[in-house]
């Protein structure tokens, strides 16, 4: 029998704390919060106070989320002085949210100096992508000597879901070929074949890919010295308008939520209509693109806020998928809460809704490290 251990979960993001506290091995979750609306000199004084809130429990190990781990980081590891460092060196990859990140981590090992602190990264789950997905056809020096590759995010998450799905199905994860849709304001499409990342929709940042809540995804690189001139700004001008004013809420120009754009549809709001449009549509080509790469497959995932919770977006990526054994039962999509098959009993392709839980990937990863 394994000792018992308290686990805190610690997601520092760009602009908020969320915490969970778990005890191990039986993923009891034993406390949680998430803080929003942090500014950048708040971040010391509310893990401390995260810590304060949490005096009355014993914690044993501190997990730590990480964005970017670049090709350092292959799986969760203990932190020292190396891996902080390293981390702060791929903060060029992510500036947003690997600073702040570290961040977590020097003010939770000021606080704890004696506890074990783990490093857990958006990026571990797709070091096994071969080449073939994560090259770029630029100057192979660019990748050589500057690490410009695809990278992907999302990947604790994709990870989950996959275990889930595995243990749904009855069938080992090595065995199988699944197709993990993360909706949520990020969004992410990953091919998962026999347990391991196959390919995926983000890129060296998590600008690429899918169009998001306000991100463009994937457009033509000419258009960003185009809106340059246009805008009359440079070039991380253009790139923050990508980042943050397109998307659903470039195209609809109502929200970045997806509810409140539909809800603009359904009341006959033209670019809302494109808007949704747009989104479902790049999103119903990612899977046609994920069923070529993965030579067919067993299963596909829905997972996060959007994923979960809007059977529309659901029902709008798998309409046209029947060619591919892809048969979606439309009123158990409609009708079923939280995890659940929503394809039909004898649908060659298992469609599920997974709802996620990246954090307790977090506390098993730290658990195990802690044992070692």
């Amino acid at each position: 029998m394994l000792e018992k251990k308290n686990v805190l979960v610690l997601n520092c993001g760009s602009s908020s704390v969320k915490y969970k506290l778990y005890e191990m091995p039986s993923k009891t979750l034993i406390a949680h919060d998430y803080l929003e609306q942090i500014q950048r000199d708040q971040y010391e004084d509310t893990i401390r106070g995260v810590f304060e809130s949490l005096k009355q429990y014993s914690i044993d190990i501190v997990s730590h989320r990480v964005v970017h781990g670049g090709e350092a980081f292959k799986q969760s590891v203990i932190v020292n002085d190396q891996v902080k460092d390293e981390i702060r060196n791929l903060s060029r990859f992510a500036p947003l949210h690997n600073p702040i990140n570290l961040t977590g981590i020097e003010v939770a090992q000021s606080l704890f100096p004696d506890l074990i602190h783990v490093a857990v990264f958006d990026t571990a789950f797709h070091q096994t992508m071969p080449p073939s997905s994560y090259l770029y056809a630029l100057p192979y020096e660019y990748y050589e000597q500057y690490g410009i590759r695809k990278y992907g995010f999302h990947g604790t998450s994709h990870r989950y879901v996959m275990g889930r799905a595995a243990e749904m199905m009855g069938r080992p994860k090595e065995q199988l070929r699944l197709i993990s849709c993360h909706i949520g304001s990020g969004v992410s499409i990953t091919a998962i074949r026999n347990g391991e990342s196959f390919d995926t929709s983000m890129g060296m940042t998590p600008l690429a890919g899918l169009s998001m809540g306000t991100r463009s995804g994937n457009i033509d690189p000419g258009i960003i010295p185009y809106i340059e001139e246009i805008e009359k700004t440079d070039t991380a001008g253009a790139i923050k308008i990508l980042n943050n004013n397109s998307g659903l809420m470039g195209v609809s120009g109502v929200s970045n939520d997806l509810r409140d754009v539909m809800k603009k549809a359904e009341e006959g709001h033209h670019r809302s209509k494109l808007a949704l449009e747009l989104f479902t549509t790049i999103l119903h080509k990612h899977v046609g693109l994920y069923l070529a790469r993965l030579n067919g497959v067993d299963g596909i995932i829905f997972t996060a806020g959007v994923g979960e919770n809007s059977s529309a977006v659901r029902e709008l990526v798998c309409s046209g998928l029947e060619y591919a054994g892809v048969n979606l039962d439309r009123e158990v999509n409609r009708t079923s809460k939280g995890e659940a098959f929503i394809s039909t009993k004898y649908s060659p392709v298992k469609v599920m809704v997974i709802p996620t839980n990246e954090e307790l990937v977090m506390a098993m990863d730290a658990f195990e490290l802690g044992h070692k």
